[in-house]
């Protein structure tokens, strides 16, 4: 991307970002932000813990006032997906407004899950991930809603949904705006490698539509095309040619890939029917997948058999999946080309250290700060990023390492590459390279206690073997995790898993104490990960009560979890008058 594209790229954001920093806190006019802001949740524990959440951001006057926020959880039972999330919230929605429905401009969140790739994003949501930009300091939902603050008024009655762990930045002509005010649906569209587009969707465009090398065109979409191989995006017409102006592939040739959809009212009433037909959902229904291939002229039935993206492939998935073809069958599918934009995706813990920390484009296009609402940060953390944070000045942070919502002491060191997160390290403590350490608030015998978790920035906590017997083939922290059951005095046998028995992985293993106290929890579960990657021992003393992750979420103290952060703001912006 050219200097001049990009220096237009970090000027749009900018001027986003201060849009919405005009609305914060403050009434909104009509017309002037969105009606209803509505976020998904994984189930009712996390509903609560959005609304919570939600509801002292707009007592803190954070975000705008005046409009509607909502959180939908998913209904009991099996997963349903985020295009079954979108279905129940319409319908209820539906039944909240009722006519006054079809009038409403409405931005939908999708952010359930549990985050098992970011677990510092686990308890509290990805939605409310900190960023280190903003004053009152931002999160995920800030940034969303800053990134589509010019949508409601340029926008027809409708939904548009989008993802909390995404991030599109944009540019277009002043004297232009991006308008969702045609029937059916209309997705905006991001220029990208064709790697990219083999996980992602792809739009195949009607090349009539195409003009010049403009920021941004409008166009109409033959077919939409799921995870693609590079061969079938070549076969279908997806690809497109080297194009002088904004971007630059290569090999020259690149794909227009998916991020955010709007629908207009009609089109929504046809999936609140859709649901209603259906009845209790079976399956997972994709939003992108199983709604977008059914549109355009060109879009055929034969997707709706295949079924290797799929988690878990349910009976009925085949036969949902034929009913939402012949009911949205000659929908327009109308694309927004964003010629000059990018897509980011905040969803695991290396993209997180990465973007925060190394991604030069990334953080000069927002205006990210090394350290963001955080006190005695010295000169021994260069290179990485602080947020909502209180340091002893004599700490020591390695480059490439985020730390947030947390207390480090006095000579506190933490290795390069690492996440600290809602943890407090006592003095002298040093954290090795390379670890994600995160502390939470449980409920436990009745009482309020503490779990520090920690794992290697790359383990693959979704990773699972049959039974016990097979530990040897998960990794923790580069080691088989037998291996680091004998450094912590257990037997295979002994270590429980939480959940299905039939699915043991690092996310259900009951590896992590529970402590009396903050502190004594972080240092004990160090401990752990120091004689880890020591080789030494360091056996835990009998009966000590172990969770995993899994038992940390639903076991989750979250009100304790949220004085903490209260208690942690007190004293950050006690020390900010101070100085």
């Amino acid at each position: 991307m050219s200097r001049g594209c990009s220096g237009n790229l970090q000027d749009a954001t900018r001027e986003k970002l201060r849009k919405l920093n005009s609305l914060r806190g403050r009434e909104v006019l009509p017309g002037e932000f969105w009606d209803v802001v509505a976020v998904t949740a994984a189930d009712g524990s996390q509903r609560e813990a959005y609304e919570l959440q939600i509801r002292e951001k707009v007592e803190r006057k954070e975000l705008p006032l005046g409009a509607q926020y909502k959180v939908f959880s998913d209904p009991p039972g099996c997963k349903i997906g985020n295009g079954g999330s979108t279905l129940y919230a319409l319908q209820q929605l539906n039944d909240i407004c009722g006519k006054a429905l079809s009038e409403l401009r409405i931005i939908l969140i999708h952010a359930g899950g549990f985050s098992q790739r970011l677990p510092s994003a686990s308890a509290l949501g990805k939605i409310f991930m900190p960023l280190p930009l903003g004053e009152p300091i931002y999160q995920m939902l800030e940034l969303k809603l800053a990134m589509y603050v010019d949508f409601p008024s340029k926008m027809k009655p409708g939904l548009l949904v989008t993802c909390a762990d995404d991030i599109e930045l944009y540019s277009i002509p002043e004297e232009e705006s991006v308008r969702f005010d045609k029937p059916g649906f209309t997705a905006l569209a991001h220029p990208s490698p064709l790697s990219v587009g083999t996980t992602h969707g792809v739009f195949v465009l009607d090349l009539r539509d195409r003009c010049s090398s403009l920021e941004m065109e409008n166009a109409s979409c033959l077919c939409f095309l799921h995870k693609p191989s590079i061969d079938r995006m070549r076969h279908s017409g997806a690809v497109c040619g080297k194009r002088s102006g904004f971007f630059s592939m290569p090999g020259g040739e690149f794909v227009y890939t998916d991020s955010t959809y709007y629908m207009d009212f009609d089109t929504a009433k046809l999936l609140l029917n859709l649901l209603n037909e259906l009845g209790p959902l079976s399956c997972e229904i994709d939003a992108y997948g199983d709604f977008l291939q059914a549109l355009g002229p060109k879009a055929t039935i034969e997707y709706t058999k295949n079924t290797s993206n799929v988690t878990k492939e349910e009976a009925s998935l085949v036969e949902i999946r034929q009913k939402i073809f012949h009911l949205l069958q000659g929908t327009p599918l109308n694309v927004v080309l964003l010629n000059n934009s990018k897509f980011y995706h905040i969803g695991t813990t290396s993209e997180y250290l990465f973007h925060l920390t190394e991604d030069g484009a990334f953080r000069s296009e927002l205006g990210l700060l090394p350290s963001a609402f955080s006190v005695n940060v010295s000169g021994n953390v260069s290179g990485c990023c602080i947020m909502y944070s209180v340091l002893d000045p004599s700490c020591c942070v390695g480059a490439g390492s985020v730390v947030e919502h947390s207390r480090l002491e006095a000579g506190v060191s933490v290795g390069g590459g690492s996440i600290i997160s809602s943890c407090w390290v006592s003095s002298g403590l040093s954290v090795p390279a390379g670890a994600f350490m995160h502390t939470l608030c449980v409920n436990h015998q009745e009482q309020v206690r503490f779990v520090t978790v920690f794992f290697g920035i790359k383990d693959n906590l979704k990773k699972s073997v049959a039974s016990p017997a097979h530990l040897g083939e998960l990794q923790f922290f580069g080691f088989n995790l037998a291996k680091c059951l004998s450094r912590w005095g257990m037997e295979n046998e002994s270590l429980r898993f939480s959940g299905d028995a039939s699915s043991c992985s690092l996310w259900s293993a009951c590896l992590f104490p529970v402590c009396s106290e903050q502190q004594s929890s972080f240092s004990t579960s160090l401990g752990m990960l120091r004689a880890v990657l020591s080789g030494s021992t360091s056996p835990l003393p009998r009966d000590t009560p172990l969770m995993s992750m899994q038992d940390c979420l639903r076991r989750k103290n979250l009100e304790e979890m949220l004085k903490l952060k209260r208690r942690l703001r007190h004293d950050i912006q006690q020390a900010e008058l101070s100085i």
